[in-house]
């Protein structure tokens, strides 16, 4: 598995770790090895806990295969990474986040993805700032904002690219719990190793789906529209013309 993520098995906790040394973007590379990750947590049948570095969760998307890639690296970014959000989203076993600091928007489409979420307080920032940055926002990740965020704070962030921190990131509903940075990885650790003891595996994954069948769905179709070699292209003639 590439050094961008690490995989340790401990006590049915398979504990998944970004760090590629910099902002943990999310390049083709990061995104394969996190597919491996928890393709290897689901064999290994463990609650999946997702962390990034110390300073940073996820600065979001490759931006420089944005500005200077060929569309195949673009379509392979965007199927790797949307595709990991929809595995996420209908995992069969409990994936608990820590957000170890800012998440931009695949960083917070991961956070959308999850189960349990837990971030720090401070001036870490999450949200969806595609608009503040000459993008639209994708139409999976609008999927998965409009089912995990509260409306308003939906139409907030992804309209006007704001991002937030702290106890208002849970209130939005990028977050569900907030705790001193310190005290992150043990409160993760403690509720990933409650969530195996407590949790019997094969009713969460059939009430997960139960549950979020409408969001799986809308994701999945979302992916099938919009996310093609074909558009990748176009992205990319567009590019060359400015």
């Amino acid at each position: 598995m590439p050094s961008t993520v690490t995989y340790t098995l401990n006590d049915g906790i398979a504990h998944i770790a970004m760090d590629d040394g910099k902002v943990n973007a999310m390049s083709p590379t990061m995104l394969q090895a996190l597919h491996d990750a928890f393709d290897q947590a689901e064999k290994d049948q463990a609650v999946a806990l997702l962390s990034g570095s110390d300073q940073i969760f996820s600065a979001g998307f490759d931006m420089g295969i944005f500005a200077t890639g060929t569309a195949e690296e673009i379509h392979s970014m965007m199927a790797l990474g949307s595709g990991l959000a929809l595995k996420l989203l209908s995992f069969p076993l409990p994936v608990v986040a820590a957000c170890t600091g800012s998440a931009y928007p695949m960083g917070a489409f991961l956070l959308l993805s999850s189960d349990l979420r837990i971030g720090v307080e401070g001036n870490a920032k999450i949200g969806l700032n595609e608009v503040r940055i000459g993008m639209t926002l994708p139409l999976f990740a609008t999927e998965l904002a409009r089912y995990r965020l509260t409306p308003a704070y939906f139409n907030r962030t992804a309209t006007t690219g704001e991002m937030f921190t702290g106890h208002e990131a849970q209130q939005a509903g990028f977050l569900d719990h907030v705790v001193a940075p310190e005290a992150l990885m043990e409160t993760a650790e403690q509720v990933a190793a409650e969530l195996a003891a407590t949790v019997g595996f094969t009713d969460h994954e059939a009430t997960k789906l139960r549950v979020r069948h409408p969001a799986i769905e809308a994701v999945k179709a979302a992916i099938a529209v919009e996310i093609s070699l074909e558009s990748a292209q176009k992205s990319v003639a567009r590019r060359q013309r400015t």
